[in-house]
């Protein structure tokens, strides 16, 4: 049975900055815990951020710039929480590692976690095209990444890993 990486705060537990969650709905998200297949994780939580926190945001790049330590994750006070971030991802890298993970269902706009759209890294609410820290580590990794409103695309993959097995 393939197991998925998924967002913590996806399954409603309350580790996003502003202490809360932002549960799914979705009814596969309801058959896949019942499965046991679900493996959630928060990289900002585990890598050292409190809950509430400030919002962070990447700073001159993507999630794969701050992989390579060419962009950094600052607060709106310019306080550095890029080390935080890097240890997170490797976290959710080894988590996925350890339960055979080939992919994750993580959270849309996050610096950890954005799929598709990160914020733009001004803290104005806007968002741009690009990808969080432990998506571009999961993907470097050959773990195929989906976003929480993509769901129904997840299980069209899930479904093509098992006839693969």
């Amino acid at each position: 049975m393939e197991r998925i990486l998924v967002s913590s705060c996806l399954v409603g537990t309350p580790v996003r900055y502003d202490g809360t969650g932002k549960r799914s709905d979705h009814h596969l998200f309801a058959r896949w815990r019942d499965e046991g297949r679900l493996v959630p994780v928060c990289p900002e939580v585990r890598g050292g951020l409190p809950v509430p926190r400030p919002p962070a945001e990447i700073h001159g790049g993507l999630g794969g710039d701050v992989l390579d330590g060419r962009a950094r994750v600052l607060t709106p006070d310019g306080a550095d929480v890029t080390a935080h971030f890097l240890t997170g991802a490797r976290h959710a890298l080894d988590q996925a590692r350890a339960h055979g993970v080939r992919m994750a269902i993580l959270k849309e706009r996050s610096p950890s976690c954005g799929v598709a759209r990160i914020y733009d890294g001004g803290f104005s609410g806007t968002t741009v095209p690009g990808e969080g820290v432990t998506t571009a580590l999961l993907e470097r990794h050959g773990i195929a990444v989906f976003a929480e409103d993509d769901v129904d695309a997840a299980a069209a993959h899930l479904a093509d890993l098992e006839r693969r097995r």
